[in-house]
């Protein structure tokens, strides 16, 4: 098998100053990709801090052979979005992969949380997925061609104490992950996302024992691999961590039927209708609305 190439192909990382966002700029300019390396410095929370990562990040690419420029705009505004992708394509003239990588926290138990607390994470999580791929869709619809792989996180599937601004923000990624793959399937625009388990500043103090065997860079291969034209995914979401990839779906169980439901049979039925005994995974609405489609055709509607 041929090695995965991605020469002549422009990049944009969101966050790419440390972390997670560093290793993958790094893993796709070693496969030949020109990068511009966005990321505004700062804090875990976003605040100000003076250090200017992103360059640091562009010298060692650029020591290694590659090309990359820096960036420091802020994703989490169309205006400032829109401004990197200009630097991308008045640069180079193109982008054809996007790495929705940036992003803060700022923890809280719902009860004490603040709108400080929450606005900023959607703003720039969420806010700056939506953002950047708004700037970059009418490029990549342009071209017939397009790679995003945005950042999703088990909080956003899952849930975790103290992170309902975040949780709230990475399950949002999720849904326009899934949209936008319907969207730009026909201009050749390829959408996922990745459930990284890696240690970062975000996550150093939560995996105890593992955090040593967590390398971001176990994580960047899975994000190559979707930035590539070879891979004809889209719509999927994947956890990776440690070495370990995996495609995260939705399942729904059988369920229970009634015609005429009542509070008492979802009661009494209740027990059977959570087993997950027979759950079938579901890739789409119209595939979901199948299964009740088929119930309701079997019944006889009383004129």
């Amino acid at each position: 098998m041929t090695e995965i190439d991605l020469q002549g192909r422009v990049a944009i990382v969101t966050g790419a100053g440390r972390g997670l966002g560093r290793e993958h700029a790094l893993a796709l300019a070693s496969r030949g990709a020109t990068v511009v390396v966005n990321d505004r410095g700062g804090a875990l929370d976003g605040s100000e801090d003076g250090v200017p990562p992103a360059d640091e990040v562009v010298a060692e690419i650029r020591a290694a052979g590659g090309t990359a420029i820096a960036d420091a705009n802020d994703v989490s505004t169309l205006d400032g979005a829109t401004r990197i992708v200009e630097l991308a394509t008045s640069t180079y003239g193109r982008l054809d992969i996007l790495v929705n990588n940036a992003g803060i926290l700022r923890d809280k138990s719902f009860a004490k949380m603040t709108e400080d607390e929450w606005a900023p994470v959607l703003a720039v999580h969420l806010g700056g997925t939506m953002s950047m791929s708004k700037a970059a869709w009418p490029v990549m619809i342009a071209q017939g061609y397009g790679r995003i792989v945005n950042t999703t996180s088990a909080a956003g599937l899952f849930g975790n104490f103290g992170q309902a601004n975040y949780g709230a923000a990475k399950a949002g990624i999720w849904g326009i992950t899934k949209t936008l793959a319907i969207e730009g399937a026909k201009h050749g625009i390829h959408v996922n996302a990745i459930e990284p388990g890696a240690r970062t500043r975000m996550t150093e103090n939560l995996l105890g024992e593992f955090a040593d065997r967590l390398d971001p860079r176990l994580v960047s291969p899975v994000v190559a691999w979707l930035s590539a034209e070879a891979c004809e995914t889209t719509g999927e979401v994947y956890n990776v961590g440690g070495g370990r990839v995996a495609r995260v779906v939705i399942a729904q169980t059988p369920g229970f039927f009634s015609s005429a439901l009542t509070p008492e049979e979802v009661r009494d039925n209740w027990d059977a209708l959570n087993a997950v005994d027979g759950a079938e995974v579901m890739v789409s609405f119209t595939q979901e609305f199948e299964v009740l489609a088929d119930m309701l055709r079997g019944v006889t509607v009383d004129s």
